[in-house]
């Protein structure tokens, strides 16, 4: 008898540390998406899913089941959709002593160019050549 009432209560904290455990996860990697989608801007380096690198070239943060467009060699740009991809591509080489005029500079957010925009600049410069 006495081990029965020893069992429910190891129980029932295994149940809650579950529980929060699971909530602690969800919010992380909500965290994650979230800082992801706010780096994801024309000009950063990316890995897609299939392990490929590209270049953002237009991403729209409102509207994910637009594709993104992904410049994966100099003038070949695809269309991915936006959850392929894997993650921002952080420089190996970044100078920690950065003085505050340079932080200041890589700060500021490049100038978001819409799909349909891209697209358009694109037929433009191949009509060009």
């Amino acid at each position: 008898m006495p081990m029965e009432f020893i069992l429910l209560p190891v129980l029932a904290v295994l149940i809650v540390f579950m529980f929060i455990n699971t909530r602690k996860r969800q919010k992380q990697m909500k965290a994650d998406q979230e800082e992801k989608a706010t780096k994801t801007v024309p000009g950063v380096k990316v890995l897609l899913q299939g392990g490929i690198y590209g270049t953002i070239v237009a991403y729209d943060h409102d509207d994910l089941d637009s594709p993104a467009l992904v410049e994966i060699a100099p003038g070949t740009i695809i269309e991915v959709h936006s959850q392929a991809i894997l993650r921002i591509v952080e420089p190996k080489d970044a100078v920690a002593d950065e003085t505050a005029d340079e932080v200041s500079a890589a700060d500021a957010t490049p100038a978001v160019e819409t799909p349909e925009e891209t697209r358009a600049r694109l037929e433009r410069d191949a009509d060009d050549k």
